[in-house]
Formats: structure tokens, sequence, C-alpha cells
């Protein structure tokens, strides 16, 4: 059964509900009101009947008059002895001599009560009559009731062929408006079918402005598919681009030992080459293992309190011998921070910033590297004299394998454009931001913020 199917049937039901229960209501209070009607005629006939009822001096009752015709028209009215012989009754009555409520009679109390008599519907009121509270009578009026019946028949018919017109009507509106509301739905359905029929997540589903749930959806939807299109995309650029960084050191390697299956004696220079590409396999395999890791959520990060002072020290020194003498590497001003960090992880984003720019700074240049205590952040700086980087590529230098190539030359191999995308995850899991800044002839600028511990 259609969802479109089944909220049409639970709205009718919910509107059968309702009109179920408007109908008992407005059918209990309609009795109620000509009932009420029919006792009030009763007792009016009846208050008539007494006063016109008068006592013999020996104990019989005599009746003086009845009731204007116009009151005893619709009403049937006895006079019953104690003896329970009938006195009086009304020509309406004609030569009835049953009561028109045995019981009412017998049982000596004021009553209304619904009486059938002879296949007649009648609503009888029994009044005792009294005198110096001894009973000398009883008087009953009646009224028929087929009228009631009959307004109460109509009634309960009317209302239950509106009910079935109004359930009906309910359900044709409902199942249009469905189809009209739900409809989104399908286009949802026939989007993802043509997705996986021709595997193109560049499709999207036609969406209008509409504030609803169902609009929500759809936009949930174009942003998941969005997101699964750049993923794959993504997933397929990566594996072109490692499957270009594995043919260069693996080309030369292959030429390198075939070069020395040439001639007898091992070539230094050759198994040199050999040692240094398989270090860049190394290094690139082993920055995707750890990408793989924090992508998949198993990289732990130890965290301890970390001087950041002494820890960019130690990376000044370092690199400082790295670099030679042919870049100047200085550490202008350094205050004393304590982060709550990884030690080794935050040591491992400073290196990677600062060869970087050993790599991309030509002969003669400068690198400078400051801490500042700004509040309750830190602020490491790294900032080189190299060519800059174009503005076209800042915000994709942090993604992976990608090297802005075109202005930067890399003064030194060895690179695949993991470094910084590892850096930024760090430092982002530290809970901690990093920036870059650069022009083109006017170097480069990598910030790094971190939070100083309390």
């Amino acid at each position: 059964m259609s969802l479109r199917l089944r909220l049409t049937l639970l709205y009718s039901t919910f509107i059968g509900g309702i009109l179920l229960i408007f109908g008992a209501a407005v059918y209990v209070l309609i009795n109620v009101i000509l009932l009420n009607q029919v006792d009030n005629m009763l007792a009016s006939v009846a208050r008539e009947v007494f006063r016109a009822t008068k006592v013999s001096s020996t104990g019989e009752l005599q009746v003086i008059s009845l009731p204007q015709l116009d009151m005893t028209a619709n009403a049937y009215i006895q006079v019953w002895s104690p003896q329970g012989e009938l006195v009086s009754s009304s020509p309406s009555i004609g030569t009835l001599k049953k009561s028109l409520d045995p019981a009412g009679l017998d049982s000596g109390l004021t009553m209304y009560e619904d009486s059938y008599l002879e296949g007649a519907h009648l609503r009888v009121l029994t009044v005792p009559l009294e005198l110096n509270d001894r009973i000398v009578g009883t008087l009953q009026v009646g009224a028929s009731l087929s009228v009631v019946d009959a307004t109460r028949g109509n009634l309960l018919s009317t209302m239950i062929f509106i009910a079935v017109i109004a359930m009906l009507v309910a359900g044709l509106g409902s199942w249009l408006v469905l189809g009209r509301a739900l409809s989104p739905l399908e286009s949802i359905t026939e989007t993802v079918d043509q997705i996986n029929r021709a595997d193109d997540l560049s499709r999207r589903i036609p969406h209008e402005q509409s504030q609803d749930e169902i609009g929500d959806l759809i936009v949930s939807v174009n942003q998941t598919l969005e997101r699964l299109e750049s993923l794959f995309t993504s997933q397929q650029r990566f594996l072109a681009d490692v499957s270009h960084e594995l043919r260069t050191p693996l080309t030369v390697i292959k030429g390198n030992v075939d070069l020395m299956r040439r001639i007898k004696e091992a070539d230094e220079e050759s198994l040199s080459s050999i040692d240094q590409e398989a270090g860049r396999l190394s290094r690139l395999v082993g920055g995707l293992l750890m990408l793989a890791q924090a992508d998949s959520g198993k990289l732990a990060l130890n965290f301890a309190p970390v001087e950041l002072d002494l820890l960019l020290t130690e990376v000044f020194t370092e690199m400082r011998v790295l670099a030679r003498n042919r870049v100047l590497v200085h550490l202008n001003e350094i205050d004393q921070v304590i982060v709550n960090g990884d030690r080794d992880r935050l040591k491992q984003v400073f290196l990677n910033l600062v060869s970087n720019a050993i790599q991309y700074t030509p002969s003669g240049g400068e690198i400078f590297l400051s801490l500042n205590k700004i509040g309750d952040q830190g602020r490491v700086i790294v900032r080189d004299t190299g060519p800059g980087i174009p503005a076209e590529d800042l915000p994709h230098i942090f993604e992976r394998f990608y090297r802005a190539e075109k202005s930067r030359t890399r003064l030194k191999p060895g690179g695949f454009g993991l470094g910084l995308s590892i850096a930024k995850w760090i430092v982002e899991h530290h809970g901690g931001q990093i920036k870059v800044e650069s022009k083109e002839g006017k170097g480069t600028t990598f910030v790094i913020w971190l939070n100083v511990l309390k």
C-alpha cells in the first residue's frame, strides 16, 4: 500500500471519527431538547387539569372542565380513582379504557415514562392527586412521540448521509492534495534511480523554494549528492595523483636497476638514486597511511602539556642544520607558551612548514620563526622570502596532492602535497587554526593558533 493511499485512508478515518463524535453529540442534544419540550407540554396540561379537578364531600373526584382544546389536541388525559377506575378522560383518547402507563399508575409516584400502547409510542406523565396527605386519585397525561421518533430518524439518516459524503470529499481532497505534496518524493526516487543506472552524481533533484519538510528533505538529499560527488571526484583525483607520483620513482628505480645489470660493478650514483626514490615511496606510503588513519578516526593523539617555546627552539636547531648556508633561518621572538597537545605531532607540523619554506626559498633567502602569547592563545609564525603562492592556488594548498608548482619552483625533490593536509588535520584536532597569507614575489606566511593551557 502506497504512502499516499495510507495517508488518505488515515485522514478519511480521522474525519469520520470527528463526524461520528459530533453527530452523536448533536443527536443526543436534539433528543434531549425534543423530550424536554414534550415533558414541558405534559406538565403544563397536568397543571390545568389539576386546577380543574375537585373532590366532592363524599371523597369522589370531579373534573369540572378539561383544558382548552388547543392544549389537549396533542395530549391524552386520564384521571383514575384510587380503586383503579377511570374517572375522566379527554375526548382525543376515545373509548380507550386502558391506562396510558400501567406501571406508573401502580407506582404511586410522579414520573415521566415512555410507554407503548397498542403500537403507539407515548410519553406519559403520571401525577398522584393528594388531599390531606391522602391519595384521592391519579392523573396521567400522555403525548404521542411519533413526530419525535420521525425527527430523530430523519436526523440520523441525514447525519449518516452527510458523514458519508464528507468522508468521500475528504478522501478525494486528501488524495489530490497528497498527490501534489508527495510529488517531490517521486522526483527524488526518479533522480536516485537515474543516478544508480548512469552513475552520474552530478544530477540534482529539482527543487522549488518551499519551506516545508519535503523541501528540507530535497535540500538535504541534494547536499548529500553534492558531498558524494565531491568525495568520488576526490577519490578519482587521489588515485590518479597516487598513480602519477608512484610512476616516477618506480621508473627511476627500474632504470637504475637495468643500468646496474649492464655494468658489472655497482654504480654509487645509481644506488643513491634508488635509495632516494625508495625513501620517497616510503614517505608517500607513510603519509597515505596517516591520512587513512585520520579519516577513519584511528589516529590517536597523546595529549600532554607541551612547552611550545622549547619545541620551536628544537625545530629551529634542526632546520638550521638542514638549511646549511643556502637559506638563513632566524628565531625572532619567542614567549613561554604551554599548550595541551601531542608533542610529536606538533613537531611534525612545524618541521613540515619550515622544510617547505627551505625547499621553496631560493638561495640567499631567509626564514623567520616566532612564538607569541596573545591572550589565551599561542601564535606560531613561519615566514619565508620565497616566490609566494598565486592567489588562485591559496584556497587549495591544504588539499591532498595539491601543489602550486606553476610559480613556486621546488628546489629539492621529495614532496607529494600531503604535508599541509596532515598539518591542517593535526592543528584542527588540537582545537587550533592554521592560516596562510602569500603574495607572489613577496614570500609566504603560515600562522598557527593554539589554545594555551590554563
